[in-house]
């Protein structure tokens, strides 16, 4: 296939496909995070987890809808593992907790469908279309310093660290965490641990500014809006938990790193570093 960082059509149709799921997705979690027991495919409980779920579907929402218009393949290639990733998470919980769910609700029909292909077709898609990047920088393009490329790669090994833990010993992690989980919202809670750091490890190791700025812009969407979520359902954190504070300090922290990382890389092209790690 030639390397000319197209986009292809089948990419751009799975994106379109996608898109109003996570539209609708967005809606119920987040606007209605007290109701999921009327609209979702199972109820949830306490409203932050489905506050954190609907915070991550719009976020990805934007990423799926800059997939469709894309002019460049390398632009958004960065989101397609860390997704595959989320999408076997939650492929993992639903399976692991069929009688939680409500099978006489469409919703659960629709989530099973969505988390039964999209583990498949995603990865496929990206690497079908990976063969079409040069793999080179863009026109007064930069790579990230390698500093800051270490940094981002730890950050996402310790995202990746409490995913795996969340999936594989859900019963550690409630007994700590800052607020009620049963053993499904922790292993579902956990991929939404994963894609962020998936995401991490793959700016770190692609390095290019113009390769991470989308995928970026959608981390700081749906990180902003968790932490609005956090002041709506602050009742249901325990304040008395250290995790508390350490999980609200975190985000911030990291919500803060990554604007801060975007004025960095948006300074005049001259300042770039012009060359990888």
């Amino acid at each position: 296939m030639i390397k000319d960082d197209r986009v292809l059509r089948a990419t751009r149709v799975l994106g379109a496909v996608i898109v109003p799921f996570l539209l609708v997705a967005f809606s119920l979690l987040y606007l209605f995070p007290g109701d999921t027991a009327h609209w979702f495919a199972w109820p949830i409980k306490p409203r932050m987890t489905p506050l954190i779920m609907g915070a991550g579907y719009i976020a990805g929402g934007y990423f799926f809808l800059r997939v469709v218009t894309a002019s460049h393949w390398h632009r958004v290639h960065l989101g397609f593992l860390p997704i595959t990733a989320f999408t076997l998470f939650m492929a993992i919980a639903t399976f692991s907790h069929l009688d939680k769910f409500d099978k006489d609700h469409v919703a659960f029909w629709i989530w099973v469908v969505l988390y039964v292909v999209t583990p498949v077709l995603v990865p496929l898609t990206w690497l079908r279309n990976r063969a079409t990047d040069p793999g080179t920088l863009e026109a007064d393009d930069r790579y990230l310093p390698p500093r800051v490329r270490a940094m981002v790669g730890g950050a996402g090994a310790l995202q990746s660290a409490v995913a795996a833990v969340l999936l594989l010993s859900p019963s550690t992690m409630i007994d700590i965490w800052p607020w009620t989980l049963t053993p499904l919202t922790a292993q579902v809670l956990g991929g939404w641990f994963a894609l962020p750091g998936v995401v991490a490890i793959m700016m770190a190791l692609d390095g290019r500014w113009s390769a991470i700025r989308i995928t970026l812009e959608s981390q700081v969407l749906g990180i902003g809006l968790i932490l609005l979520g956090v002041v709506r359902a602050w009742s249901d954190f325990d304040t008395s938990n250290a995790l508390t504070y350490l999980f609200v300090g975190g985000i911030s922290l990291l919500l803060a790193g990554l604007v801060a990382l975007v004025v960095f890389m948006e300074r005049p092209r001259a300042a770039a570093p012009l060359v990888p790690a």
